[in-house]
């Protein structure tokens, strides 16, 4: 039987994403924020989800460590199209080419999540997929766009929460997973989470 959300251990997000943090405050646990300051791998012998998959659980070890009794939640998010992997842009130009490589074409948002009980060496990770197709945009429609929207702490250049109609024509898969955490699978996993014994 499914465990109740409201009955989970007090949970912490070591993230220090604010888009995380307020998804995450939608659903009916307590968290508080602890941010990883773990070093994100990025290694081209890996695929996208195998590197979002080694840093959400790399950020949770760290945060673990100094919290083995608390159950923590690290997620790594990238942007993909082909072979391509879009992180967080360096500075507006950057954005700018980035936007212009994903123009007109369907990319993957992917987010790698990893739940972690040090104490009780229980481990949980898995991978979401979301498909974003954005818009054909001129040169001055994607100037525009970095002006307007906060782009260098997102990974693709762009936040589909914020100014995102003037990027993307159509989203297949959970909208919340291009914000930054993919709640839906996150709640199966937690209602999933075993009952732990307290000493």
């Amino acid at each position: 039987m499914a465990r109740k959300l409201e009955s989970l251990p007090h949970l912490i997000l070591a993230s220090a994403s604010p888009r995380r943090s307020e998804l995450l405050s939608r659903l009916p646990l307590s968290f508080t924020v602890v941010p990883s300051d773990a070093p994100e791998v990025h290694d081209e012998q890996l695929t996208a989800r195998e590197i979002c998959l080694v840093n959400a659980y790399r950020k949770a070890r760290v945060v673990s460590k100094q919290h083995p009794d608390e159950l923590v939640l690290g997620a790594d998010t990238l942007v993909t199209l082909e072979t391509r992997l879009f992180g967080k842009p360096s500075d507006l130009k950057d954005a700018q080419r980035m936007l212009r490589e994903l123009q007109g074409k369907t990319h993957e948002v992917i987010t790698g999540v990893c739940l972690m009980h040090l104490r009780s060496h229980t481990v949980k990770t898995f991978v979401e997929t979301t498909w974003v197709t954005f818009k054909r945009l001129s040169a001055e429609e994607i100037r525009r766009y970095v002006t307007k929207a906060k782009t260098l702490d997102k990974a693709g250049a762009y936040g589909i929460q914020e100014f995102g109609e003037m990027l993307v024509d159509r989203v297949d898969g959970s909208f919340n997973n291009v914000v930054g955490l993919p709640t839906e699978s996150l709640q199966r996993a937690l209602r999933d989470w075993p009952v732990m014994e307290t000493a």
